[in-house]
């Protein structure tokens, strides 16, 4: 029983940082593989963490409608239900 109070107590100090936040929904890794993870790298891809999720979705059918130019997004948005596409964009938005 003592155990069970110190782990307990233990798992209440430990607190998880915000950029480990919950784990990412499927498919959301394949975004790291253009768009950079980490604050502090230049590039012309835009960083999604942190981002507003209602934005990263309209972006998303965006690219999936064919009204914002792209050269593999088009594809790759296509590539995910309006479901997905939600729960990536939620997960991005907590990230920091």
């Amino acid at each position: 029983m003592t155990r069970l109070l110190v782990a307990a107590l233990v798992m209440l100090a430990i607190r998880i940082p915000p950029t480990l936040s919950a784990e990412a929904p499927p498919g959301a890794a394949s975004c790291t593989g253009c768009h950079a993870v980490r604050s502090g790298i230049d590039t012309a891809i835009p960083r999604l963490a942190g981002r507003n999720a209602a934005e990263l979705v309209s972006q998303m059918e965006a690219f999936r409608s064919g009204q914002r130019p792209a050269t593999v997004m088009d594809q790759i948005a296509k590539g995910f239900s309006d479901a997905e596409v939600q729960a990536i964009a939620a997960w991005y938005a907590e990230q920091r």
